[in-house]
């Protein structure tokens, strides 16, 4: 799952190589933690957010898969 959502995130910003995708496991379930650099923000979120939220019900879809529940959070 990790390395699907690096390939997605460094394929949409200008500099990949300051993308960093963390996943932390909980009781509630799973959270996918976005690292990006601080101009790369706002290509990630999108237009009214409409990137940040295919990104999201991607993470849900992908956690569905696994039986997961699973959550997408950006943060710079």
């Amino acid at each position: 799952m990790k390395d699907f959502f690096d390939y997605l995130v460094k394929n949409l910003v200008d500099e990949p190589d300051a993308v960093e995708i963390l996943i932390k496991e909980g009781e509630n379930g799973t959270l996918i933690e976005v690292k990006v650099a601080p101009d790369d923000v706002a290509k990630v979120i999108g237009r009214k957010g409409r990137i940040i939220n295919s990104l999201r019900t991607l993470a849900m879809t992908v956690g569905a898969r696994f039986g997961k529940r699973v959550r997408l959070e950006l943060s710079e």
